[in-house]
């Protein structure tokens, strides 16, 4: 089992640089940095997890200028956007982002993908919340194609652009890995689609829905499809569960603070896993 940290990584908490080392001298496989460009101070739509939404929303890093960050100062961390709100950005620039950070990290990068669920958040990016899923679709195919193609081109709903030249391309061959967040009922299909991984949150059901995943790529001529479980509970009984489920990574949130509560938590976090 590899274990990952997720955090979001504000502006009161040790800068990324400082962070991935923490996290890389405690001996976690990767860090994982969620993306908001902002938070609508006007918003209908409810925080998921229920309650008022925490600050730490609105006060994030970008998470490719902090992974780049956290690139230099690392060796062996993989460095992961957890998820990148790709619906609100543009793939060209988005592709050359992911590309660099892969190329300065020796080949670090994992690229988590997801649609979002702050619908006035997507609405001042001009994305429309209703075909955000389309949207996301065409934008990973989009990066992809620049990811790997010489003189890449891409023609849909929603991105159409004539041949490019865009370098630096990937370390890693064909690509970095796409990491497809959700825990939708057609979030599988996307997987399968357009993705190298799927990442539930703590989805119900898991068992079932692995089971199901490994089917439907196995019906689309594919390999078994390795699953990176965010927000996992620290607890061994737990993760030997996800293990046996099919799970091959646990991402474990922590607390956005300072730099001493930050240790405590890497610190005890550690210690209830097993690690180290």
């Amino acid at each position: 089992m590899r274990f990952g940290v997720a955090v979001f990584l504000t502006d009161y908490a040790p800068d990324p640089a400082t962070m991935a080392r923490l996290v890389e001298d405690r001996g976690f496989e990767s860090l994982f940095l969620p993306e908001h460009t902002h938070i609508p101070v006007s918003r209908d739509t409810p925080y998921p997890a229920g309650g008022e939404l925490p600050d730490y929303y609105s006060r994030t890093h970008d998470p490719f200028v902090a992974l780049a960050a956290a690139a230099m100062a690392t060796e062996r961390l993989l460095l992961a956007t957890g998820i990148c709100l790709i619906i609100e950005r543009d793939p060209i620039i988005t592709a050359k982002e992911a590309a660099s950070i892969d190329m300065i990290s020796g080949g670090r990068f994992l690229f988590g993908v997801g649609a979002g669920w702050n619908l006035e958040e997507m609405e001042n990016h001009g994305t429309d919340p209703k075909r955000r899923f389309s949207i996301m679709r065409e934008k990973v195919e989009a990066v992809k194609a620049i990811w790997t193609e010489d003189e890449p081109s891409y023609r849909g709903e929603h991105v159409d652009f004539d041949p490019i030249w865009c370098w630096p391309k990937p370390v890693q061959h064909p690509h970095p890995p796409v990491l497809v967040g959700g825990d939708g009922p057609k979030v599988l299909e996307r997987v399968v689609a357009f993705g190298d991984e799927w990442m539930p949150n703590r989805v119900s059901g898991l068992r079932e829905r692995i089971s199901e995943l490994q089917q439907l790529a196995e019906e689309a001529g594919r390999t078994r499809i390795p699953v990176t479980l965010s927000g996992a509970k620290p607890d061994r009984e737990l993760i030997e569960r996800g293990e046996q489920a099919g799970v091959h990574r646990c991402v474990f949130y922590i607390p956005s603070t300072d730099r001493g509560g930050t240790e405590r938590a890497l610190d005890e976090l550690a210690a209830a896993i097993g690690l180290g």
